[in-house]
């Protein structure tokens, strides 16, 4: 039986990464309500969240293999999520100037028919440049920040704001393709990691998986 894979998100994102991956899917974003807890870590929360958008749509789909995931970027122990605004997403870029921040991505594969239920998640570091009104204003004059936990997206105009990453450059962009490959290959689907050009340095070794 080939089973039908929806993928939980209505992120371009992860649909691109998705899609590079070769797998034939369907979006179904999730209704399910994402809430930061900053009283535990990124990964527990970012899983968490994760599952809790796939197991959302796979209730109506049990008999499909739902594909779910969540970002976390984190500064200073703090775990940010997608701007209000202009004037959030403004404070929040100047907040993270000049730091490191740590880039959480969990994925979720689950199948109630199977009974499947698989969660994980990877960590990446990104090290930001220093604060430069032209650039952050540039930046946020493009609307880019809008949908981006953070406020900024390394691959669409964000990359000016990055000196260097630690770390999958996918996780960053919020699908770890080599982990999610493994689940998928696991429930007989047919997927490869992606191989993408990163348009900043990056340095090794990557940060660690947590599993």
């Amino acid at each position: 039986m080939t089973r039908q894979i929806i993928l939980a998100s209505g992120s371009p994102r992860r649909k691109d990464l998705l899609q590079q991956m070769g797998v034939a899917f369907i979006v179904i974003p999730s209704d399910f309500d994402e809430q930061l807890d900053h009283s535990r870590s990124p990964a527990e929360v970012a899983k968490e969240l994760g599952l809790g958008k796939a197991l959302a749509v796979a209730a109506n789909h049990p008999e499909a293999i739902v594909v779910g995931g969540d970002t976390i970027v984190t500064v200073d122990r703090r775990q940010l999520g997608k701007p209000v605004d202009e004037s959030d997403a403004r404070a929040t870029l100047q907040a993270q100037a000049g730091k490191q921040v740590i880039i959480t991505s969990s994925i979720a594969v689950v199948c109630k028919e199977l009974g499947v239920e698989i969660v994980t998640a990877d960590e990446a570091l990104a090290q930001l440049k220093p604060y430069n009104k032209a650039i952050h204003e540039a930046y946020l004059a493009g609307g880019d920040w809008a949908d981006k936990a953070g406020s900024w997206g390394i691959q669409s105009g964000g990359a000016p704001l990055v000196d260097y990453i630690q770390g999958e450059y996918d996780t960053i962009l919020g699908l770890p393709t080599k982990l999610l490959a493994t689940l998928l290959q696991a429930q007989s689907v047919s997927a490869h990691y992606v191989d993408l050009t990163i348009p900043v340095p990056q340095r090794y070794p990557g940060a660690k998986a947590y599993h």
